[in-house]
């Protein structure tokens, strides 16, 4: 499970769509880029290959409750 999950804009024209991500996932730090895509670039370690797949689904949940469906 995802915690302490954080994004902002990638841009100063918060209009433009890119979001830069943080969260944890156990005792780990993660951080990336989220593209209007739905595609993910890891700016840190790459999770496990068998959490990546779950991961990157939170994160697409996460991203389109906060950004799409404001």
């Amino acid at each position: 499970m995802i915690s302490h999950f954080q994004f902002q804009s990638i841009y100063e024209n918060q209009q433009l769509p890119g979001w830069s991500f943080s969260f944890y996932f156990q005792k780990q730090k993660f951080t990336g880029i989220y593209h209007p895509d739905g595609a993910i670039d890891w700016t840190s370690v790459v999770p496990q290959k068998e959490n990546e797949s779950s991961l990157k689904g939170q994160i697409h949940e996460l991203m389109l409750f906060h950004v799409y469906e404001k």
